[in-house]
């Protein structure tokens, strides 16, 4: 299912996507494009009207694609519930009012949202933004391809799950330890995505493992930078340099904590944080990804 921008040209980003570390807490849940006042508003992509009415004095629409939904706001549509509409069309004009009109934040804008469930995801994600692109599946397909996908994650998990020793993992032939005891439990490979319902790449190997279970780096390298990331919550990043003449980055994702940071030197099975379930997540897990000379590739060609 195609989706796009929901203004016509080159829409500029006034303010990005900064949702909060908590639910409840304060940040900025969707992105603001910059927009004048009786501009046309298009859908960001086929589906039905979920919802058309005012919020805290804002007049929004939303549009439901099947796993996910968009909102547009300041929007005046005449649009009703349950009419359905097509990629690109127009379903309303930018109203004035609300945040994108304050002297702090600049000329008027369209606030554009993404939810899958209750749960805030970037709506650059729709058009290719910095943190990759969503493929939305129409409703005839989408049975089928998360069939499918559920399938090949019931083969893949058999034919390379296998028990991890705990003594910092069995090593690999680059002598490349695995990182936690445990199964391998999603491989990587496109597959239909758990929470965004969407058929999109697993950029990684996920080692199923109890929170708090430690992590240990793979082989010896520098910490190269630690942060909290909205998908993929507690990140971090080892530099490894040149091994076999390649050079190697590895990640570590949806730790509940790290007891290195930025800059730290660690050693080949050295205990690095501890397994946890933050971010886009379903369950206590270690997402691994691996970099070979800048390329992102199949962790478990490596280790």
């Amino acid at each position: 299912m195609p989706a796009g921008w929901p203004l016509s040209g080159s829409p500029v980003v006034q303010r990005g996507f900064h949702p909060p570390a908590v639910v409840w807490g304060s940040g900025h849940r969707g992105v603001d494009l910059v927009a004048r006042p009786g501009q046309a508003i298009l859908a960001a992509a086929s589906g039905t009207v979920s919802f058309v009415g005012s919020v805290a004095g804002k007049p929004v629409i939303s549009i439901d694609h099947g796993g996910v939904r968009t909102t547009y706001e300041p929007v005046i549509s005449t649009l009703h519930i349950g009419a359905d509409v097509g990629f690109g069309q127009m379903i309303g004009t930018l109203g004035t009012g609300g945040h994108c009109g304050a002297p702090a934040y600049g000329p008027h804008c369209l606030h554009w949202g993404l939810r899958e469930g209750k749960k805030y995801l970037d709506p650059l994600l729709l058009v290719g933004g910095p943190g990759g692109r969503l493929s939305l599946l129409a409703e005839a397909q989408r049975d089928i391809v998360k069939r499918q996908a559920e399938a090949r994650a019931r083969a893949a998990s058999v034919a390379q799950s296998q028990p991890i020793k705990s003594s910092g993992g069995r090593a690999g032939g680059r002598r490349f330890l695995y990182p936690v005891t445990g199964p391998v439990t999603s491989a990587y490979g496109m597959r239909f995505h758990p929470l965004l319902k969407i058929w999109k790449l697993h950029d990684g190997t996920d080692f199923g493992a109890a929170c708090g279970t430690p992590i240990r780096a793979p082989y010896a390298g520098v910490v190269a930078r630690a942060y909290f990331s909205p998908a993929y919550g507690n990140r971090l990043f080892l530099r490894h340099g040149s091994v076999n003449g390649v050079r190697v980055q590895t990640a570590f994702n949806h730790a509940s904590r790290y007891v290195v940071g930025p800059g730290q030197r660690v050693r080949r099975g050295q205990v690095i944080g501890e397994v946890g379930s933050t971010g886009l997540s379903t369950g206590c897990h270690l997402h691994l990804m691996v970099w070979l000379d800048g390329r992102l590739s199949n962790p478990m060609s490596w280790l």
